[in-house]
């Protein structure tokens, strides 16, 4: 476990700042989701410390985790925000952070995502109520989009015309660059649905070169996640400013370079780099154009949350089976699917677990006396898992289990199938912890099928 970090064990009990967490689950129930709000500004303030040579716009991946009040706190520490989705898109609004802070990503945008992207009369919150003073109408267009296509270039343009506005566009670039991680999370090899190989990219500039209501103004590059060493992120941007030093002498201006995210993080099996260690590879490469007033946009995630926030489960049996122990919990595969989806690790320990039984780190345990379980949920699936042939403390039923490292792609992509509502979301911030989302009641799940059928 990080010595700096918020989320500890004291004296055996795991603590989140200044507050237990057995004693907290008690409190707000489980399963929780809970995070450090101490941890994620020092992460955020890493990110611009090792990287400030560059002076870059940080723009938190907001899918890592969308949450509004998290949202709200990282712009008020200066974050822009990346998008990928209309929906996301009205949540970076709603956090207050500027529109012009703001990158929409996304290889699927429609077209009522690009007009509410462009003019906030076509946003979907505009008649929604309980936004108080928040009115969409005059916002202004998004600061950029990240274009993945012809075809989106093309719409782009299109729309901004018929609203009388000037879009700005970064083109992402496919450079065929391996990031060495799952075959899920690797965007920047031509296999990839990702952004556009280099030559098309170089012809997109030119085709739109003397478009009113286009100005293609940047080059993107986003190679996947998690990534665990420089290597990939030299190879891609290499390729970006081969990119940007032919289109410059073609006459397109570059004023912004995108070099996306992806920085791993230390789930306990196997070291990625650290921070300090990406920025020493990655700074020599763009800092003499930063020098020169061309502006760096970082769009970071997982490095932010992912450490800063962890799943509280709650045993409710422990069943032996002939071959297996299994201990089964009432969170699982629908609130934290990445095990299932990408065979990823997240260190699992109960919150109270004694002084002889104090975690070392997040990784596998030297301790004697533990004995090996799989980590389950209720869901009816054979995927339903947290972690399989993992060695633990024994648990009885009612213990509370710390699933760590989950504040990145956790909440986010939780679902409620088998019609489990989704959990509760806390921050810690030194002594006191806030609800930022309410569980969510079986009343909420259903309630928009309660109504008469209505024929279309």
């Amino acid at each position: 476990m990080n010595p700096d970090s918020d989320i500890r064990f004291h004296h055996g009990r795991l603590r989140i700042g200044g507050l237990d967490a057995a004693a907290l689950a008690a409190t707000v129930g489980t399963p929780a989701y809970v995070y450090s709000a101490a941890d994620i500004r020092a992460r955020y303030r890493e990110i611009e410390t090792v990287f400030a040579p560059l002076n870059p716009l940080i723009c938190y991946a907001l899918k890592a985790s969308g949450n509004i009040h998290l949202c709200r706190m990282l712009g008020g520490l200066g974050a822009g925000m990346d998008v990928v989705s209309g929906g996301e898109l009205e949540r970076a609004w709603l956090a207050d952070v500027p529109m012009q802070r703001i990158t929409f990503a996304g290889v699927g945008k429609t077209e009522h995502e690009i007009a509410a992207a462009l003019d906030g009369r076509h946003s979907p919150l505009k008649n929604v109520g309980g936004l108080g003073t928040r009115n969409p109408i005059g916002r202004g267009t998004v600061g950029r989009f990240n274009i993945e296509s012809s075809g989106e270039a093309e719409r782009i343009e299109r729309i901004a015309a018929d609203l009388g506005v000037v879009a700005s566009g970064s083109v992402r670039i496919n450079p065929d660059v391996d990031a060495f991680t799952h075959a899920y999370t690797t965007t920047g090899k031509h296999e990839n649905k990702f952004g556009i190989d280099i030559p098309s990219a170089e012809a997109l500039f030119e085709r739109f070169k003397h478009s009113t209501s286009l100005r293609l103004q940047g080059l993107h590059v986003h190679l996947g996640s998690p990534i665990a060493t420089p290597r990939p992120f030299v190879e891609g941007i290499t390729e970006v400013l081969k990119v940007r030093e032919r289109l410059e002498r073609s006459g397109h201006a570059i004023r912004e370079i995108n070099i996306g995210g992806g920085f791993g993080i230390d789930y306990g099996r196997g070291k990625p780099s650290t921070l300090a260690e990406f920025a020493v590879a990655i700074v020599p490469l763009l800092r003499p154009l930063a020098d020169a007033g061309v502006r760096i946009l970082l769009e970071p995630g997982r490095p932010i949350v992912g450490n800063a926030g962890m799943l509280l489960t709650r045993v409710q049996y422990v069943k032996h089976g002939p071959t297996k122990r299994f201990v089964v919990c009432d969170s699982g595969v629908h609130h934290l699917i990445r095990p299932a989806l990408y065979g990823a690790y997240h260190f699992i320990w109960p919150v109270e677990c004694g002084d002889a039984f104090v975690p070392t780190g997040l990784g596998d345990q030297p301790h004697e006396g533990l004995v090996k379980c799989d980590v389950v949920g209720p869901v009816c699936e054979s995927s339903d898992f947290l972690a399989k042939d993992r060695q633990m403390p024994e648990v009885p039923p009612g213990a509370v289990l710390a699933v760590f490292s989950a504040g990145a792609y956790g909440m986010s992509m939780a679902s409620t199938y088998n019609d489990h509502p989704k959990p509760i979301e806390v921050m810690v911030d030194g002594d006191s912890a806030t609800i930022i989302r309410p569980r969510q009641t079986i009343g909420e799940l259903i309630a928009s099928e309660l109504g008469e059928p209505r024929r279309v």
